[in-house]
């Protein structure tokens, strides 16, 4: 026969147990997560894979306990046991109404402090029974001054204009009750003021879970989140207060700005996936339309469009300068901006730009090989230029390139020119342009030359001997007499 509050050897012999004895009655250990015969109680848990049929035994049995309570309402052991049971089970604001009673119905019962506080007062919720506590003259004295009424500690705690209380007084109360909700929410409200977002949201996550419908929170955490510039976890949140309550018009006016400005965003980042400049460029400027006031966002969509522009335009060079000026520290923005440099040709700034984004990122293998490849380009552009030669941008295409080149060698044909000067003259400048037409629209010399290296230079042909071009149309520019031409324009 066990008393209550001993501790016996599960039968199944995996862990201890507490068995529960009511007045007159024996307790019987059985397997199971809670099983409850007579108000006699034993928690174990069985090996996996068993653990659903006993659980669900326990259910059963502990809606029997309701009938026994209903059956003798004046039995503070009847609501101070099931209260045991809820307790086991984790479901503390089910466990409070019968602890309050039995406090009711016998006032001088103790072993309601020491054997239910723990759990209650991790959450907070033993602030229910304090009334019956004082009127027995017997608060418990771990709770001690750390539990002033909820208006004290919030005018204790109050958050003024100009500075911030100290954390510290708060610590006693959050050690006692880790879990209260009321706590939790006014540290975060302090984190806030000292500007330490992410604590202040580790503070108010666990609130949604602590307080019912809490649509408060939710839509707080959503603020915080949408502030930060993760749009996609703030629309989260939102969701998360609209499904409490669809017609929340806070939560649901939240919810249409962060839906609306997540769809630009996402919708942008698609069209730079698909390489569809113009367009990612023209929804990330409705992105700072719709959120103007937002500094994160005007950054990010600054950002962006610096490496749309890079791509596309020597624009890129003014928005990318703003978007540096903006976030001085952001690789990306350099690395943009590097491109845009590339583009307009202006290989030393590229270099210089690539040079600052290696420092603020030394394993950034992106701006690694950046670097590299300006250099390279800052060395060839002192040699021969087919982009230059032709009178192109360097992000023509192969339809742009055979026109320019079709246009030129008709210019500079040489049998456009009379003496032997203007003709020599004619004649390096067809073979330059013969040159850059044959490097640029193939595809694999092209990126050679993209990346520094030009691939007619003989410094950098394998296995030497043989003329290094390969001409798309036959003449013999070192002869004399009369010159011969049959063009090839593929």
């Amino acid at each position: 026969m066990l008393e209550w509050g001993r501790v016996a050897r599960c039968p199944c012999g995996a862990l201890t147990t507490r068995a529960v004895r009511r007045s007159g009655q024996g307790a019987g250990i059985q397997r199971g997560p809670v099983t409850l015969s007579h108000f006699s109680v034993q928690v174990c848990w069985p090996p996996a894979g068993r653990d659903r049929e006993p659980l669900e035994m326990g259910r059963k049995l502990l809606a029997a306990g309701q009938l026994a309570s209903e059956g003798d309402p004046k039995n503070y052991l009847t609501y101070y046991k099931r209260a045991t049971i809820y307790l086991a089970m984790g479901k503390f604001r089910s466990a409070l109404p019968d602890l309050s009673k039995a406090i009711e119905l016998k006032p001088d019962f103790l072993a309601v402090s020491p054997t239910c506080s723990s759990p209650l007062l991790a959450n907070g919720q033993l602030l229910s029974l304090l009334p019956s506590w004082g009127n027995m003259g017997r608060v418990p004295s771990e709770l001690g001054n750390a539990w002033p009424s909820k208006a004290q500690r919030r005018s204790q705690f109050a958050l003024r204009p100009g500075g911030v209380q100290p954390l510290s007084p708060l610590l006693p109360w959050l050690q006692i009750s880790p879990w209260d909700p009321d706590a939790k929410e006014l540290r975060a409200e302090c984190h806030l003021l000292l500007g330490d977002y992410g604590q202040a949201i580790l503070d108010l996550k666990p609130t949604t879970k602590l307080r019912a419908d809490n649509r408060a929170a939710f839509l707080k955490l959503s603020q915080l989140y949408y502030g930060l510039g993760e749009h996609e976890e703030a629309l989260a949140q939102v969701r998360e207060c609209l499904k409490l309550d669809q017609d929340d018009r806070a939560c649901f006016a939240h919810y249409k700005q962060v839906k609306k400005l997540s769809k630009q965003l996402e919708s942008a980042e698609e069209h730079v996936r698909a390489q569809r400049y113009e367009e990612a460029i023209d929804k990330y400027k409705a992105a700072m339309k719709t959120e103007p006031h937002v500094e994160v966002y005007v950054v990010k969509a600054k950002a962006r469009i610096c490496h749309c522009l890079s791509k596309v335009s020597p624009e890129a060079l003014d928005v990318c300068t703003e978007a540096h000026q903006r976030d001085p520290r952001n690789v990306f923005v350099l690395r943009d901006r590097a491109e845009a440099y590339i583009l307009n040709e202006e290989f030393q700034r590229a270099v210089e730009d690539y040079q600052e984004a290696k420092e603020l990122d030394g394993e950034n293998e992106e701006v690694k090989e950046g670097l590299e490849r300006a250099q390279k380009l800052l060395k060839q552009s002192r040699k021969r230029d087919y982009y230059k030669i032709l009178g192109i941008r360097r992000n023509a295409n192969k339809q742009e390139v055979i026109k320019a080149y079709r246009k030129l060698a008709q210019q500079w044909h040489p049998d456009n020119f009379q003496s032997e000067d203007e003709k020599k003259e004619a004649e390096k400048k067809f073979i330059d342009i013969a040159a850059a037409k044959e490097v640029l629209t193939d595809p694999d010399m092209r990126q050679k030359f993209d990346s520094g290296e030009d691939p007619l230079d003989p410094e950098n042909q394998q296995g030497g001997g043989g003329h290094p071009h390969h001409w798309p149309f036959e003449f013999n520019p070192f002869g004399s007499g009369n010159f011969h031409f049959k063009f090839h324009f593929n």
